[in-house]
């Protein structure tokens, strides 16, 4: 059983779940809040516009890809497949990443595929194992992106959940959105689950939507592939095999649900347990009572492989673009990179 602060952060996320997306009427309470974190957003970003900020431009094309909502939309499947893209296309990328939840004092920190998830954070982890190419954490996202120029001779960088990093002068903007909660009830935080208004998407490059997408929209979805064990990653078992099986599902990720609805789609008995995004799990939070097989996300895994056992599993998935996404991005990427 999780312990009191996990309780405590997970009865908080199903308060905000029911205000963001149930149509809770709490949501008037915290307006107030709402319209203070609105003015403030919308100064700071005409702040940079009007050049009372400064933006640090660097020397190669950034393309950054982010959200306007919290919580989870697909948006890191989409940054590893924008890598192998970019790769594929003879390019050298980077990516760059705030390092959210990690502990580390020392910027820029380059993330090797064995860091600490509690230093460097998850995201940055499985982006470093998945990726194939250099990623580096820090705050200043702008001083990482000349790190990586210099020490690791990237010709373009992505920067990961960077669309309010307005520090960062970017050439490319693709927000995801998930395609289930979309933009919850519309309102920013704390009222609602957005860091900046709706409008916002008017003024992005592309719009991708982990889901069905509407008119204007790019549509994208999330495959998965066989379970992994967490322990030892040689070892996989056909997805196909959990059909009429009971499971423990957990999920510290931003929609969990999204995750046990795919295991239910393939025919498990899901005994699902959700915790709050980038929970720090321990080895109890995986250890349900009986010996059913315990599946997990990758993002959740990377901070459970020092304590996995033979019953934990994690499910990767794979970002797969509808074509013209990437029709309409690589027009985009030629543009920027071979203009």
């Amino acid at each position: 059983m999780p312990g009191p602060e996990a309780a405590g952060a997970d009865r908080l996320s199903n308060v905000l779940d029911r205000i963001w997306y149930g149509g809770s009427p709490l949501r008037w309470l915290l307006a107030p809040l709402s319209a203070l974190f609105w003015l403030v957003s919308s100064v700071r970003r005409r702040a940079y516009r009007w050049g009372l900020l400064r933006s640090v431009r660097l020397p190669v094309a950034v393309l950054v890809v982010g959200n306007l909502s919290t919580g989870g939309t697909g948006k890191t499947p989409l940054v590893i497949w924008l890598a192998s893209h970019l790769q594929a296309l003879g390019h050298r990328p980077g990516i760059l990443s705030r390092g959210y939840g990690g502990t580390s004092t020392a910027y820029p920190r380059l993330v090797a595929p064995d860091s600490d998830p509690a230093v460097v954070g998850d995201e940055p982890l499985l982006l470093s194992q998945r990726a194939g190419c250099p990623v580096a954490v820090d705050p200043d996202r702008a001083r990482a992106g000349q790190w990586l120029l210099q020490e690791r001779g990237c010709d373009v960088l992505i920067a990961d959940d960077g669309l309010q990093h307005y520090r960062l002068a970017r050439d490319l903007e693709i927000v995801v959105i998930d395609g289930q909660r979309r933009l919850g009830n519309g309102w920013v935080l704390p009222a609602g689950p957005l860091r900046e208004t709706p409008s916002r998407l008017h003024s992005v490059d592309l719009v991708v939507v982990n889901g069905d997408a509407r008119p204007g929209e790019l549509a994208m979805r999330l495959a998965p592939s066989d379970l992994v064990a967490v322990k030892d990653p040689a070892v996989r078992r056909p997805l196909a095999t959990l059909g009429g099986q009971a499971v423990h599902a957990i999920a510290g990720i931003g929609n969990p649900e999204r995750f046990f609805g795919l295991l239910r789609g393939q025919g498990a008995v899901v005994e699902a347990r959700a915790f709050p995004d980038h929970h720090p799990f321990s080895a109890q939070d995986i250890e349900p009572p009986g010996d059913a097989p315990v599946i997990m996300t990758e993002k959740d895994a990377v901070k459970c492989e020092r304590f996995a056992g033979v019953r934990h599993w994690m499910l990767p998935v794979e970002a797969v673009p509808d074509p013209l996404f990437v029709e309409r991005l690589d027009r985009r990427l030629t543009e920027l990179l071979d203009g």
